[in-house]
């Protein structure tokens, strides 16, 4: 029991690294369209059951998902589309980037330009919610690098992009070791993959010279 001077100790939110890939680690590709043209409806439904949450990203994917916002208001799209954009703008999500000024277009978005890492040190202490990013590779793996990322989530969608793959995100990373604490298929061959990371400084070795 807590005596008269003393305050309840508060959880830490939790920080999930969240990807949306292509079988051969790609997070788009020339010519391909939204969710590769696969959004399954299970995976849809899935996603809009999942608890609010504040969504971190840095400054290059908020150009592109704000650009893609105004195109989406203008071109022959879905209305659900066009929703999901708008809704993504009035979302509670902040923007870490030393090279934007404020105010952003998007009204539900913060922007903050100092380290990252305290940053997100300082929000899993006094955030109200979850911590998710958002695309932005460098961020997630700056993230991970610092101890501070819990899961690590990939949803895997069956295609396999080649030579038309873009932002080919492992590439990217260090070496990785994971603990699956979650796995799901959807409707359609799309997997959910969760995983607790523990970010490694070197290989953990091996007999063989490559």
């Amino acid at each position: 029991m807590n005596g008269p001077d003393t305050q309840p100790t508060r959880t830490e939110q939790s920080l999930t690294v969240d990807l949306i890939l292509s079988l051969d680690g790609c997070a788009a590709g020339k010519g391909w369209p939204g969710w590769w043209g696969l959004e399954s409806p299970e995976y849809l439904d899935w996603l809009a059951q999942q608890p609010d949450s504040l969504t971190l990203m840095g400054a290059n994917t908020y150009r592109v998902m704000e650009e893609m916002s105004e195109q989406a208001q203008q071109i022959d799209v879905s209305e659900d589309e066009k929703a999901s954009f708008a809704q993504l703008a009035d979302a509670d999500q902040i923007v870490f980037s030393a090279t934007l000024s404020a105010p952003l277009a998007w009204p539900g978005t913060r922007l903050i330009s100092t380290d990252a890492v305290e940053a997100v040190r300082d929000l899993k202490r006094t955030s109200a919610k979850p911590l998710v990013t958002m695309g932005s590779i460098d961020l997630g793996c700056s993230l991970l690098r610092a101890g501070v990322v819990d899961r690590f989530r990939v949803v895997l969608f069956p295609v396999i992009t080649g030579r038309t793959g873009l932002e080919r995100i492992w590439e990217r990373y260090q070496d990785v070791a994971l603990n699956l604490v979650e796995a799901r298929t959807f409707e359609g061959g799309l997997q959910l993959l969760e995983y607790v990371p523990t970010p490694l400084d070197a290989p953990p070795g091996t007999a063989w010279e490559r």
